[in-house]
C-alpha cells in the first residue's frame, strides 16, 4: 500500500511524494506529510531564487537599453572632428569607442571584476575627454587589493556617466571628477564624486525608489540590484545639495558564495 502526499509550489501541485508499507500507519503518513512539506518548500526557494536571477537578468538588459543616444551622438561628432584634422587619433577613439558599446552590451554574467568595470569607465572617459577637452579633469585612486572583487556588471559606470552629466554639462569652466575604490577589511568601498551643481535631495530621492526617468534610473537599477545581490545594507549612499556636487557611495562584500565573474 501507498501513502501520497502532494508537492506544491505556490498552491500549485508540481508532483507527488509516495512511500510504500505493508500497512500505513499513522507514523508514516505524518512522516510523508512532513517530507513533502520540506521538499515543497525547497522546491519554492529553488523557484524564487529563479525569478531573482531573471529580474536580475532584465534589469541588467534594461540598464544596458539606457546608453544614451545623447552620449553616442556627441561621440560619433567628436570622433569626425579629428577625421581630417588628426585620423590617427579619430581611429584609436573609434576602436575605443567600439571597445565601450561591446562591454555594455555583452550578453554573458550577471557580474564582472572591479578591473573589468574601471577599464570601461576609461574608455568612456576617453571618449568624453575628446569632447569636453581639458574642462573634464578626473582623479583616480585605486587599491590594487580590490582590482579582482566580482562586482555587479554595470554597477559603477552608469555613477559616473551622471557624474559627468551632473560636474559638465550646462557648465562653462572646468569640472572635477574623483573615482575611489578602496580596501576596508573584508569589503571594497567605491565613490564617485563630482564638483558640480548638486541634486535636490527629493529628486535623489525619487531615483533610488525607482520613481525617476532618464538619468536617474540608472542610480535606481545599481541600487536595487546591489540591495539584490548583497541585502539591504549594501545600496548606494547618495551625498548631496544644490551648489555642493554630489558624492555616490557602495560598499561591497570582497567574498561572497555565489558571487563571482
Amino acid at each position: 500500500m501507498a501513502v501520497v502526499a502532494p508537492l506544491t509550489v505556490e498552491d500549485r501541485v508540481v508532483g507527488t511524494l509516495a512511500a510504500y508499507g505493508a500497512t500505513p500507519s499513522a507514523g508514516l503518513v505524518t512522516a510523508v506529510g512532513e517530507v513533502a512539506r520540506w521538499v515543497s518548500g525547497q522546491l519554492e526557494l529553488a523557484e524564487l531564487d529563479k525569478s531573482r536571477t531573471a529580474l536580475m537578468e532584465a534589469e541588467v538588459r534594461a540598464l544596458r537599453a539606457q546608453i544614451s543616444p545623447h552620449f553616442v551622438y556627441n561621440s560619433l561628432t567628436a570622433i569626425a572632428s579629428f577625421v581630417r584634422t588628426d585620423p590617427e587619433r579619430a581611429r584609436e577613439l573609434l576602436l575605443e569607442f567600439a571597445d565601450f558599446t561591446r562591454y555594455s552590451f555583452r550578453r554573458h554574467g550577471e557580474f564582472t571584476t572591479l578591473a573589468e568595470e574601471l577599464r570601461s569607465i576609461d574608455r568612456y572617459l576617453l571618449l568624453e575627454r575628446a569632447r569636453f577637452g581639458d574642462r573634464l579633469q578626473v582623479t583616480v585612486q585605486v587599491a590594487p587589493e580590490v582590482l579582482p572583487v566580482s562586482v555587479p556588471f554595470l554597477c559603477v559606470q552608469p555613477l559616473v556617466e551622471n557624474a559627468v552629466q551632473h560636474g559638465l554639462e550646462g557648465r562653462s569652466g572646468p569640472g572635477h571628477i574623483t573615482i575611489s575604490a578602496q580596501d576596508v577589511g573584508s569589503e571594497a568601498h567605491i565613490s564617485v564624486e563630482d564638483d558640480g551643481a548638486g541634486v535636490d535631495p527629493e529628486a535623489v530621492r525619487r531615483a533610488l525608489a525607482g520613481h525617476a526617468d532618464g538619468e536617474g534610473m540608472g542610480l535606481g537599477n545599481v541600487d536595487e540590484r546591489l540591495r539584490q545581490v548583497y541585502g539591504d545594507d549594501y545600496g548606494l549612499t547618495v551625498e548631496t545639495a544644490p551648489g555642493a556636487g554630489t558624492k555616490v557611495s557602495m560598499r561591497v562584500p570582497k567574498f561572497r558564495a555565489g558571487v563571482h565573474p
